[in-house]
This record gives C-alpha cells, sequence and structure tokens, in this order.
C-alpha cells in the first residue's frame, strides 16, 4: 500500500497536477490538505473516474481536508468528536482496510507569542485529547498531513537563524512531541535519518531553488506498522511544476 499526504495549496488550481500525479504514482490513498473547497465543489467527478473514492470537509478559501483512497472508505469522522460545527475544517479520520488514517491541517500559527499561536497550541492539545478519547495506540493508524511543525533541527535549512520562530519554537515542538509520545514514529525518519530532505518551500527568495526548506508534512505510523514501512519519501517533482503548490507530496510504502 502507498499512501501519500499533500498540502496542495488550493484543490481548484492545483487539480490538473494532483490528478497527473496521481495517474504516475498511483497512490493507494492520498490525503490531503489547505482544498480551500466547500464539499459542494469539492472535484469529486475526476477522481472518481480514476477510481477512487473521496470523503472531504471543507471550507470556502481556507483550510479543508480529503481522503481519497482506491478502496473504500468507512467510519469517517470530520472534526473531532463534540467540536462545534463554526470550528475551522482541518481534522478528518477514516478507515481503510483495517487501518485508521487520520489526516490533518494543524495551524500555522503566524507568529510565536501571537494570539494564533496560542490558537495553535490548543489546537495541538484539542489533537492529543482526541486520540486519547477515541483511539488506542495498538490500533494500526497513520497519523498525517502539514503538520506546520518541523520536530527537529535537523528538518530546517538553517536552524539557528529559525531558532524560537514559528514552526520551529521549542513550544511547538513539545506539543507535537507530546502527541508522538501517545503512540507514533516518524515513518519518514525511520527510513530517511539524513539532512537536507524538506516538503515545503516559501514561495519568495528562491527558496526552492536554493533548498531553503522545512520538513513540516509528515506521516506518523503505530507500532503494529512499523514493521511493515518499507519505504518513504518526498516527491519534489510537483514542487518544480508552474504554479505549483509550496508543499511537496510526502509518501511511505506499507507491506500486507
Amino acid at each position: 500500500m502507498i499512501l501519500a499526504t499533500w498540502n496542495v495549496n488550493s484543490l481548484s488550481v492545483r487539480l490538473e497536477q494532483l490528478l497527473a500525479w496521481m495517474k504516475e504514482n498511483k497512490p493507494n490513498i492520498v490525503c490531503l490538505q489547505e482544498t480551500k473547497s466547500v464539499d459542494e465543489k469539492f472535484p469529486c467527478e475526476p477522481i472518481v473516474s480514476l477510481g477512487y473514492h473521496c470523503q472531504y470537509f471543507g471550507e470556502k478559501t481556507y483550510n479543508g481536508v480529503a481522503i481519497i483512497a482506491d478502496r473504500p472508505i468507512e467510519k469517517v469522522q470530520k472534526g473531532f468528536v463534540g467540536e462545534p460545527t463554526s470550528s475551522s475544517k482541518r481534522f478528518i479520520e477514516a478507515e481503510i482496510d483495517g487501518i485508521k488514517i487520520l489526516n490533518t491541517y494543524i495551524p500555522n500559527g503566524q507568529a510565536v507569542g501571537s494570539e494564533k499561536f496560542f490558537y495553535k497550541l490548543s489546537w495541538l492539545k484539542g489533537l492529543k485529547d482526541h486520540l486519547e478519547k477515541m483511539h488506542s495506540p495498538g490500533t494500526p493508524m497513520v497519523l498525517c498531513g502539514d503538520f506546520n511543525v518541523a520536530p527537529e533541527d535537523v528538518d530546517i535549512y538553517d536552524p539557528q537563524a529559525m531558532a524560537g520562530q514559528i514552526m520551529c519554537s521549542d513550544e511547538e515542538r513539545l506539543a507535537l512531541n507530546d502527541i508522538r509520545s501517545w503512540g507514533f514514529t516518524d515513518a519518514y525518519r525511520l527510513l530517511e535519518p539524513g539532512a537536507g530532505n524538506y516538503s515545503w518551500w516559501d514561495y519568495r527568495m528562491g527558496a526552492f531553488r536554493r533548498n531553503m526548506g522545512f520538513r513540516i508534512d509528515h506521516i506518523w505510523i503505530t507500532q503494529p506498522l512499523k514493521d511493515k514501512c518499507v519505504k518513504a519519501w518526498i516527491d519534489k517533482a510537483p514542487r518544480k511544476l508552474e504554479r505549483p503548490s509550496d508543499h511537496a507530496p510526502v509518501a511511505v510504502e506499507l507491506t500486507n
């Protein structure tokens, strides 16, 4: 099974890129973030025509998450249990082939110490609470998406310059590590321990060309899936296209 996560930064803009990538790579499951599409306008038809099912949870202009799979998507949960319907559309989970798939778009936080920063920390706590209430770390589970946090210095092109900044602050890392310690392993780091590999590059300053990136898109797995994880990679090819997302797809391969 090939599972990928990709912040497409507007599905309406990047739909053709997504379809082309899916045709070429043939993933079994794709988790999308920042679809920026209300549910009524989610482009199901071209996705279904490729042989996929889709579930989505979106809003206009901002946020939005979706799960696409070449097999039935069951037990769908949109948002955290008990979350107000007015909340941002940042979380969707489902069960596929006996594996729980949790797809999340964690808030960016804007700047350390800002109101949005504290909202980010609160949202991370909400995710941890959801895991504790609804799930068990002994379950085959994938937590993936745009986490908007570089967990370690090796995940940043210039850790000294970015020390204490948004996506790299101690507070964010501690909050994210609290979730990881619940029972997850970073699938990418399980197989690719080296530096210099990133999933997001700012559109400005020629950041992609200069590889001034951050690894903030992640696929985490629980213990039952660790021995089944045989490959992990970041596909930079879509980032080289005209009008690309600022994120690249991250993928893992799990054996049966």
